[in-house]
């Protein structure tokens, strides 16, 4: 599986699209610009690939604010969990409150499940439910890759921030230890900011929240 990082919009958020047997799957549309959209679509053609799909992490702005731009262009399934859509029902209230031109979507992505396998085109996947940073967030464990999108609940030597809605770091370090961190050491964290990191690299080096087994 190929993984493109696009690193887009004013926020520095990391856009990932997913590439195997020329299908293509993407992580969070962050697209502020038609030219950021353009990158992505210049890797399809580069890779003779395909969009079949879009799976959001979670409804923050950062993540969200590319994709009418997106689906406008591709008409492909959209996936988010649906623990908690009020951050997805309130888009253009974050959008205001960013300064950011975001109109209000029309339509309810498709659920994903919680803590359990998922197949689109032939990515498979188990969607881990990682609340903290926002009530709806998702992570994405490849394990035949040994690849986690982890979103912004994980981050190389830190963890995503816990002030904004239904923020809580109780949660987040709960969601960190208790799915994350029991994943291998070897397994790849492809972050929503930032450059990737290993799972054991966090476990043990992470001042934020550090793994059980280190705690006195």
């Amino acid at each position: 599986m190929h993984i493109e990082t696009l690193t887009v919009n004013p926020f520095s958020q990391n856009t990932y699209l997913l590439i195997q047997n020329n299908n293509a799957l993407l992580v969070d549309a962050g697209f502020a610009s038609a030219s950021e959209l353009n990158r992505m679509i210049d890797v399809l053609r580069e890779h003779k690939a395909e969009l079949k799909a879009i799976i959001i992490t979670h409804a923050h702005i950062d993540h969200i604010m590319g994709l009418q731009r997106t689906i406008d262009r591709f008409d492909v399934p959209v996936y988010i969990s649906h623990e908690d859509l009020y951050l997805w029902e309130n888009s253009y209230a974050q959008g205001k409150f960013f300064d950011v031109d975001l109109k209000r979507f029309d339509f309810i992505p498709e659920p994903l499940p919680s803590d359990a396998p998922f197949e689109v085109a032939g990515f498979k996947m188990i969607v881990l439910f990682t609340p903290g940073h926002s009530p709806d967030h998702v992570s994405l464990y490849f394990e035949n890759e040994g690849v986690l999108i982890a979103g912004d609940v994980l981050f190389h030597g830190s963890i995503g921030r816990t002030d904004l809605y239904k923020g809580n770091f109780d949660i987040l370090a709960k969601s960190i230890r208790e799915k994350l961190y029991l994943l291998p050491d070897s397994t790849e964290v492809y972050s929503g900011h930032g450059p990737k990191t290993l799972i054991g690299h966090e476990k043990k080096f992470n001042e934020f929240v550090k793994a059980a087994d280190s705690e006195e």
